[in-house]
């Protein structure tokens, strides 16, 4: 039986053992609606929408849906960066009865083809933009989708914003065929919001298929109950106890289509009567503008985000002090980053942590002098911590041992959409297998060591990348830093390591690697050390090893030897 050890060191007025009830997803919604209808819910660049706006608006093209012939399990894709049009259709297609299936703005065209065809999404909303739409459009001519609904950014803007957007932006918009396979998105919403309210079984009836490369291998649909969601984002509320439902207001960067900030942006703000202060994407000056201007208490971003943030020449001077939290998830959270920005901001920065498979929070470190740096914290309510052994999984090891993180509770997904095989290997005897290496102190927190993936073993040792980076950001003229392992001929592999430096900064390979000797075992010293003006990142902007792993195996067989290219 499990230690709950955690429970020794839980955060003040945060109960573990707290009743989570079930409930609709879209139940977040009418509880805001209800308690606080004259409140903001969204700002978008300057357009604000109140609780009541946003409920009839969902209620709107809820009935639409329903005479496009959305029932229940109907799928429907969100092809959306953050904008209203967002929020409005997630919601009114739950009550509607159907299943959101979100699509990044990013994804390729065989990527969308493949995952339409998987999912078996007949209708797409989306925008009349060029980056957005003719991939859409493709779809329709290429895959199973019979119906794009298609809003403009003008709709949703305020005034003069929403006249000059098309004058300004006319090269980033295109014009939607007027035809029996398109929707504007102004007619889904042109009718009385007459709909006839969908039965759901919050702990059975799926809500979200949320697309993922899984612990391991090609893009799988998670299949995320309604339960799975509304518990998780009463899971994330109730983990800050000074918040206060209908007052708070929330910093909206991180894209919505991201599990992350489906459900510790939207949801929550939702969940808490909150205010989403809405990007359409994170651009640092429009952030850093907009915090001081419109007081955000709230802030979920990824590791990158905060070192960016870290990087800007006046954060001195912009004023901070409205923020009572940031959350960092998405990725390890590098110590080095989180003392930065404290120091430099004023702010608490806590590290969380997730994976989509878990609706996604799992963990997250109290907002009190219990958190610790380089720890991805405490359970959520409701949720248990096992660290097994990885060639004995049935096997729990005890507090200090090295093994895999598994996570069991109420927001562990259903299993993955048509791959019965994929969940078994996954979800064995109610645990769900993160596929990540840690071990659990004395204290109940969970410190990650690496992803099993990303282990490097260099003349047999074990490197984990974590910890090399965690020494390469120790450095002050270091922004960002990712490590990989490459094919080494002698020591079977070596630690390559990618580097970008902050800005007028300058550094050699040789004084980075005698900086790191003090720091990191010799076999853990980066044997290579490449300098860029940028590095890879993935959807939501934390920083990707694969296109580095891809770039190297290109130079390697290019080279036919089984080292990398200098």
């Amino acid at each position: 039986m499990t230690d709950h050890s955690w429970l020794k060191n839980y955060p003040e007025g945060v109960d573990w053992n707290m009743p989570l009830v079930a409930k609709p997803l879209f139940a977040l919604l009418d509880d805001a609606v209800a308690r606080f209808p004259g409140r903001p819910c969204m700002d978008f660049l300057g357009r604000i929408y109140t609780y009541g706006e946003v409920g009839g608006l969902v209620d709107r093209a809820a009935s639409g849906f329903q005479r496009l012939g959305i029932e229940k399990g109907a799928k429907v894709g969100l092809f959306l960066p953050n904008c209203p049009q967002f929020v409005i259709c997630y919601y009114a297609i739950l009550k509607a009865g159907g299943i959101v299936v979100n699509y990044s703005p990013l994804y390729s065209e065989p990527e969308l083809l493949q995952q339409i065809e998987d999912s078996e999404t007949d209708i797409v909303v989306t925008l009349n933009l060029a980056a957005l739409y003719p991939k859409a459009q493709a779809m329709l001519e290429r895959s199973r989708l019979r119906l794009l609904v298609v809003g403009t950014m003008s709709e949703a803007l305020p005034f003069p914003k929403n006249w000059l957007f098309p004058l300004v932006k006319r090269r980033d918009v295109v014009r939607a065929p007027n035809d029996a396979s398109h929707v504007p998105f102004e007619e889904l919403l042109n009718n009385d919001g007459m709909f006839e309210p969908a039965t759901v079984d919050p702990g059975n009836d799926v809500a979200v298929l949320q697309y993922t490369g899984g612990t391991t291998g090609a893009p799988k649909g998670a299949m995320l109950t309604h339960a799975n969601l509304f518990i998780n984002s009463v899971q994330c509320g109730v983990w800050f106890p000074g918040l206060e439902p209908g007052a708070e207001r929330v910093m909206g960067v991180l894209p919505f289509f991201h599990v992350f900030a489906m459900t510790a942006v939207m949801n929550m703000s939702i969940h808490l009567g909150a205010v989403i202060i809405m990007h359409p994407r994170f651009e640092l000056d429009a952030v850093l503008k907009d915090i001081p201007g419109k007081k955000p208490t709230l802030f979920d971003g990824v590791p990158t985000m905060f070192g960016a943030i870290n990087a800007h020449p006046r954060l001195k001077d912009i004023d901070l002090t409205s923020i009572k939290a940031c959350i960092s998830g998405g990725a390890p959270l590098p110590v080095e980053v989180k003392r930065r920005f404290e120091e430099l901001s004023g702010c608490a920065l806590v590290e969380g942590y997730g994976l989509t498979e878990c609706s996604p929070v799992a963990t997250c470190n109290p907002f009190s002098n219990g958190a610790k740096a380089g720890s991805i914290g405490l359970p959520m309510p409701g949720t248990v911590i096992e660290i097994v052994d990885r060639d004995d999984p049935a096997k729990v090891l005890p507090q200090g041992e090295t093994g895999e993180i598994c996570v069991s509770g109420p927001q562990v997904m259903a299993g993955y959409w048509r791959n019965e095989a994929a969940t078994r290997d996954v979800i064995v005897d109610g645990r769900l297998h993160t596929g990540d290496v840690g071990y659990m102190d004395e204290d109940g927190y969970t410190f990650i060591i690496d992803r099993i993936k990303d282990l490097i073993l260099v003349s047999g040792f074990n490197v984990y990348p974590r910890n090399v980076e965690d020494g390469l950001y120790q450095h002050p003229a270091v922004e960002e830093a990712t490590v990989i392992g490459v094919p080494d001929e002698y020591q079977g592999q070596s630690v390559k390591a990618f580097v970008k430096l902050k800005e007028a900064r300058t550094l050699t390979e040789a004084e980075l690697k005698a900086f790191l000797g003090d720091r990191l075992g010799r076999h853990e010293v980066p044997k290579h050390i490449e300098f860029r003006d940028a590095l890879p990142k993935t959807m939501i902007g934390k920083l990707s090893k694969k296109e580095l792993v891809a770039e190297e195996e290109a130079k390697r067989q290019a080279s036919g030897t089984g080292t990398p290219a200098a």
